[in-house]
């Protein structure tokens, strides 16, 4: 007897009706969830999601050190944590130790979620005559403490499961893939530092993203599962050493990386203050509707079951990994952890779904974190190289939104919640200014164009007449 047919009776036994069938999700995978690639293939795997990933987790960390005038040894230390920590949580959620963890390959690193909350604490605390270390201590001991409520709020989903639906976690899957594309766009021309000097979207800038996005589309469509599998890094690669050449690839800082760094529990010691707490405490609820929507997309992309007991018993692992992953992250000096969305596209790109690769890519993010200088010349591959990569990834975990909504019937109920809910997301994030009136606080919650449009589907989904899919 199935799975979905023990769900089934249990659910009559409790005078329920039966639940919807859960639907097939067709995929292309090359190795599934529970496959063990060869050596070779899983490291080559593992290598395209830390690059995918990587910049990723250390920029939160770039942000908040410059905005706090931390010390470059202090930057580069948090930095070196924030790898270190992502291998420790990335181990815990592929492999799932005891309820902790989803045992997905899903990938753990700094959330930007709490950026505006971490850098409002820590330069209130500055202002109130603490040193930049000691607001580190501050921070940290918040977002430690915070994440007790994503802890215990995983122990809740099921009770959710009904607001909480495929059509909210689909809607919050697409948001997250739409509103990266604003940052794969910006990286394409250049980054954040080419528009200030004048050179974003330059022919140099736009030529070596192009050259990233066609190597990575040709070699994804060789019928050469290698190639397939090889294409990010491939691609990268390519782009990194083209950069070099045209002389726009920056070594300059390898020289002031320490050898070794070595992880140094409450290295800054431990505060917490309660009117700068209740942003974090919120914003633990928030990520964990982003959380949901990131697994449910690496379920999708792996094949697994979106609905049942099966899932929510990765989703619940998932949601408890996170915060028990973020509570190790305030232990070891550096911010709350969450599943990156960036690996799904990589997933799909390179058809390996194997949680085993996992292992590799926890055990190289922790050397990295180890190791700064090692770290240091992957932080220097240009911004138009990773543009052209994540350009594609970051549209392909929007297309696994879309496979999510798809497997339920779209009404005009349906029809509503999507439009407003991708309107507003959308619309904040491309028109940020919108919200500049607002509180701080409400600021901060509302910013991001994922909680915005997730918060709204959810709202919908409760508020609306009809069922709920």
């Amino acid at each position: 007897m199935s799975e979905q047919d023990n769900f089934a009776i249990s659910a009559e036994l409790q005078g329920g009706p039966p639940p919807p069938k859960v639907p097939e999700i067709s995929t292309d995978l090359i190795y599934g969830l529970e496959d063990r690639p060869p050596l070779r293939e899983a490291i080559f795997a593992a290598v395209q999601h830390v690059l995918a990933s990587f910049i990723g987790i250390i920029t939160p960390s770039l942000i908040i050190g410059g905005a706090l005038g931390l010390a470059p040894e202090d930057r580069a230390y948090i930095i070196s944590m924030s790898l270190f920590v992502s291998g420790i949580a990335t181990f815990i959620q592929a492999k799932r130790v005891g309820p902790v963890g989803s045992g997905l390959l899903s990938i753990q690193g700094t959330s930007f979620a709490f950026i505006g909350p971490i850098i409002g604490a820590g330069t209130g605390a500055i202002a109130a005559g603490a040193t930049p270390p000691q607001a580190l201590g501050l921070i940290f001991g918040m977002c430690l403490l915070g994440s007790f409520i994503e802890m215990v709020f995983s122990q809740f989903l099921e009770f959710a499961s009904r607001i909480i639906t495929p059509l909210v976690t689909g809607t919050v899957v697409m948001l997250i893939g739409l509103t990266l594309i604003n940052a794969g766009v910006l990286a394409m021309g250049g980054g954040a530092l080419a528009r200030e000097n004048g050179t974003y979207g330059s022919l140099q800038n736009l030529f070596l993203a192009l050259l990233v996005l066609v190597i990575i589309i040709v070699l994804n469509s060789s019928r050469n599962t290698f190639l397939r599998m090889a294409s990010i890094a491939i691609g990268l690669i390519v782009g990194y050493v083209v950069g070099l050449f045209m002389g726009i690839v920056d070594l300059s800082q390898l020289g002031q990386l320490s050898v070794f760094s070595l992880p140094l529990p409450f290295r800054y010691g431990f505060g917490f203050n309660l009117a700068a707490f209740i942003p974090f405490a919120f914003l633990y609820v928030i990520t964990t509707i982003e959380s949901i929507g990131d697994l449910t997309a690496t379920s999708v992309v792996t094949g697994q079951p979106i609905q049942g007991e099966t899932y929510f018993r990765r989703i619940r692992g998932g949601v408890l990994g996170d915060g028990v992953n973020s509570f190790i992250a305030g232990c070891f000096n550096t911010f709350p952890n969450t599943t990156f969305s960036q690996n799904n596209g990589v997933i799909q790109l390179t058809g390996i779904g194997s949680r085993y690769v996992g292992y590799f890519i926890a055990a190289i993010f922790a050397l990295l974190g180890l190791f700064p200088i090692i770290g240091g010349v992957l932080q220097a591959v240009p911004q138009p190289v990773l543009g052209g990569a994540t350009i594609i990834m970051f549209g392909s975990v929007a297309a696994a939104g879309i496979k999510i909504v798809s497997t339920i019937e779209i009404g005009r109920r349906e029809a509503i919640i999507l439009a407003t809910s991708l309107g507003l997301g959308l619309g904040v994030t491309f028109a940020p200014d919108l919200l500049a009136e607002l509180p701080p606080l409400a600021k901060n919650i509302f910013s991001s164009g994922i909680s915005t449009g997730g918060i709204c589907a959810l709202l919908l989904n409760i508020l609306l007449p009809g069922d709920r899919q």
